[in-house]
């Protein structure tokens, strides 16, 4: 490496794009508190934090991968010590390299939030302050019971829209060739997930799981809309390719470009056919699906395409898998994987041969139950259970 770039007041890192460590510069080290031939040829994963592993595949890879840059990306690395440290991550894609190759530069943050702590507690003072005077306090108090009015009104309206979002749900399904079981649960009010499972001829059903970018109202409404949408096209038989077309088409047409309204959705959708035992299938950013056949192998159905909503005119592409008779499959958003973990999800579903789908959907509903004890729900919790009989 370049001495000057090794010596350069900001980190320095080269991977390749299935995330293995080629090289890095002396502040990056010096920064991690690793030796260099503790990092050389490991997976980046190593000095990520797990919520940034995750934003990392799910989003990082599909825009440097599509658009060959990343600007200006939030992300938080681990030390040798197990300390997180807040990053700004710029990179860009080498040309021509072989095997494909990415540079990445990390701009520690850890004096920027504090500036920006300090500022917050500066203009709550401030305010707090300014509340103290009578003539602010009787505004206050007048404001306070017109919103007490308002927000009455407007919880009222919200149990409405919850009990719409949720009626709208597909209920369990099954027959003599599927049985579809599914659990839900918003994190607030109104849920970001949505899903749907729907028998479109006597041998074809489609299987769609979305989830909206943040939580609440906002998502909410975005992910009515584009029930709307998948509702119109899944009966239809289209295929994976169009239906996640259709739905990309649909999010850049709500926000015309907005950003401050944008919302972009990770999605996967599979056209299981029962007569040609095939499951094709397309990943928009989506937590990877676990797909196990009869004898108890594992396939992860990962991610084909970034997630729904970010780049224009993408080409969509689907894989087809053919499955076994007595094959079972699990669909979940990341609000399920981040509570329990994903391995813990391989090995249940490892373990349920023997199992009904509801005793498997119980099984997994009371482990939810059993963490959220012990931490905030911050997500939406969705999850489809499928049995290919």
């Amino acid at each position: 490496m370049d001495e000057q770039l090794n010596q350069a007041p900001c980190g320095f890192l080269t991977l390749s794009t299935e995330g293995t460590i080629f090289s890095m510069n002396e502040m990056l080290l010096r920064l991690l508190g690793y030796q260099q031939d503790e990092l050389d040829g490991q997976h980046i994963n190593v000095i990520l934090s797990p919520s940034a592993q995750m934003f990392f595949q799910l989003y990082f890879i599909p825009m440097v991968t599509h658009k060959g840059f990343v600007e200006e990306m939030y992300l938080s690395l681990v030390n040798h010590q197990s300390e997180e440290i807040p990053i700004l991550l710029n990179a860009s894609k080498k040309k021509d390299s072989q095997p494909s190759l990415i540079d990445c530069v990390f701009l520690p943050m850890q004096r920027r939030n504090d500036y920006e702590d300090q500022l917050l507690f500066a203009n709550k003072v401030a305010k707090d302050a300014l509340n103290k005077k009578q003539e602010a306090m009787e505004a206050l108090e007048a404001k306070q019971a017109q919103l007490i009015k308002i927000n009455k009104q407007n919880q009222n309206e919200l149990q409405l829209a919850k009990k719409i979002q949720e009626t709208s749900l597909t209920d369990a399904f099954g027959n003599d060739k599927i049985q579809i079981e599914s659990y839900y649960k918003a994190s607030k009010e109104l849920s970001g997930d949505i899903y749907g499972f729907y028998q479109i001829n006597d041998h074809q059903y489609g299987v769609i799981l979305l989830d909206v970018m943040g939580h609440g109202i906002s998502s909410a409404l975005v992910t009515m809309s584009l029930q709307s949408s998948y509702q119109k096209v899944i009966p239809k038989g289209m295929s994976p390719a169009s239906v996640m077309k259709e739905l990309d088409s649909h999010l850049h047409y709500l926000f015309h470009h907005d950003e401050e309204a944008w919302h972009y959705c990770t999605a996967i959708y599979l056209l299981i056919d029962t007569e040609k035992q095939t499951m094709e299938y397309i990943n928009s950013g989506h937590p990877p699906a676990i797909y196990q056949n009869k004898q108890g192998k594992q396939e992860t159905l990962g991610a084909t395409n970034p997630p729904l909503g970010t780049f224009e005119g993408i080409t969509y592409h689907s894989k087809t898998i053919r499955y076994d008779k007595g094959s079972r499959l699990l669909l979940y958003t990341d609000g399920i994987s981040e509570l329990i973990g994903y391995s813990y999800l391989k090995e249940l579903i490892m373990n349920s041969p023997g199992k009904s789908l509801t005793d498997l959907k119980e099984e997994m509903a009371l482990k939810l139950k059993q963490k959220q004890k012990r931490y905030d729900q911050k997500d939406d919790q969705c999850f489809i259970l499928v049995d290919l009989k």
